[in-house]
C-alpha cells in the first residue's frame, strides 16, 4: 500500500471501476503507474504476484480497481480473495503526482466495501503515510514482513554446506520437476497460503519471466528414490544488482536436520558466483527461529512491509 495521507474532499471527475480482468492496454497503464510510483518511493507498491496477476486474463478470486480522474488513471488497487480462511488481501497505489487528494482513502473505502469490511492490506515499506491511511480506514497492524540483506563480497564467510545423509542436490528441470516441486512446496508451506497455494499457472508465470534461471533453482532429493524433499529457488534482480533467497522450503519429513540451512548456503554461494554484491530475503518477523538462522548467516533487517486488517 503506497499513498500519501488522504484528504476527505471529493476530487471532481473521480471514478473507480472494478474489473475481473484487464485488457492489455489497461495492464500496461497500471504497470506504468507502478513504475512511476516505484521511482518515487524506492520500492514496488504491488508485489511480484500482484504484478503477474495483471496479465494473462482472468484470475479466480482476483479483482482490479482502477481509479481515474477525467479518464486518466491515477490509482490502482488489487483485491485477492483466494484464501479459504483469511480475509481478502489487497495492495493499492496512487500516482505520486496525484497524492494528497483523497484517492488513497477512496480506494481503501472501495476495497472495504468490496470485501464486506473483511480486509487485509499490505503497506510495502511501512511508510508513515500508509500507516496514517490504515488508521483512517479503521485497520490495525497484525503482520510484519522483514526484508533482510547481507553482502556477498569475497571472502564469503559462509560455512561449507553439510547435507543430511542420503540427500543430494541438483537443479530444477522445467517440465520434468513441475508437479513434484508443486507438491513439496504445498507441503512445506501448508501454514503459509501465499506460498503454499501456488499452482501450475503460477509456476508457469514465473518460468516465463526474464529473471528465471533453472541453474539457480536447487532441489534436495533422496538418493534412494529421487524424491524432492527440499529446495532453494534463487532470483537475480539484474537492474538492482541484488540476489534473492526467493524461497527456501523443506518437506515435513525432512525438517529438523539442517537441510534448510545447507540449501540456503548453497544458494548464497551460487548468487555470489553470479557476481551480485548483495543478497536479500523476506521473512516474517514473528518467525523468530528463521530470523535467528538468517542473522547467524550475516543478514540484517533492511526494511519492513506491514500488513493491516479490519477488526471484523
Amino acid at each position: 500500500m503506497t499513498t500519501d495521507a488522504p484528504v476527505p474532499a471529493l476530487e471532481p471527475g473521480r471514478r473507480i471501476e472494478t474489473l475481473d480482468e484487464l485488457t492489455h492496454e489497461q495492464a500496461q497503464d497500471v504497470l506504468a503507474l507502478l513504475a512511476d510510483a516505484a521511482r518515487t518511493d524506492g520500492m514496488q507498491a504491488v508485489s511480484e504476484q500482484g504484478r503477474l496477476q495483471l496479465r494473462g486474463g482472468r484470475r479466480e478470486g482476483v479483482s482490479h480497481l482502477l481509479l481515474t480522474v477525467r479518464g486518466d488513471l491515477v490509482g490502482y488497487a488489487q483485491l485477492e480473495d483466494t484464501d479459504p480462511v483469511e480475509a481478502p488481501a489487497a495492495e493499492l497505489v496512487v500516482h505520486p503526482s496525484h497524492r494528497g487528494r483523497g484517492h488513497g482513502r477512496a480506494l481503501g473505502s472501495a476495497l472495504l466495501a468490496a470485501s464486506g469490511k473483511r480486509l487485509r492490506v499490505w503497506a510495502h515499506g511501512g511508510k508513515s503515510a500508509a500507516r496514517h491511511l490504515s488508521q483512517v480506514l479503521g485497520l490495525t497492524l497484525f503482520r510484519e514482513l522483514r526484508q533482510m540483506r547481507r553482502p556477498l563480497d569475497a571472502p564469503l564467510d559462509l560455512p561449507e554446506p553439510v547435507l543430511p545423509p542420503g540427500i543430494a542436490v541438483r537443479t530444477f528441470v522445467p517440465g520434468q520437476d513441475d508437479t513434484a516441486w508443486l507438491a513439496v512446496n504445498a507441503a512445506a508451506f501448508a501454514h503459509h497460503p501465499e506460498q503454499g497455494s501456488l499452482t501450475q499457472r503460477d509456476l508457469d508465470d514465473r518460468k516465463a519471466e526474464p529473471w528465471f534461471d533453472p541453474k539457480g533453482f536447487f532441489l534436495a532429493v533422496r538418493e534412494a528414490d529421487g524424491e524432492i524433499v527440499g529446495f532453494h529457488w534463487t532470483k537475480v534482480h539484474a537492474e538492482e544488482q541484488l540476489g534473492e533467497v526467493y524461497v527456501v522450503g523443506v518437506g515435513p519429513d525432512a525438517q529438523g536436520g539442517g537441510l534448510g540451512k545447507a540449501l540456503t548456503a548453497i544458494g548464497l554461494r551460487h548468487l555470489a558466483a553470479e557476481g551480485v554484491p548483495t543478497a536479500m530475503l523476506y521473512v516474517d518477523a514473528d518467525n523468530t527461529a528463521a530470523v535467528r538462522v538468517y542473522e547467524g548467516m550475516g543478514f540484517t533487517t533492511h526494511e519492513v512491509d506491514l500488513m493491516y486488517r479490519s477488526e471484523t
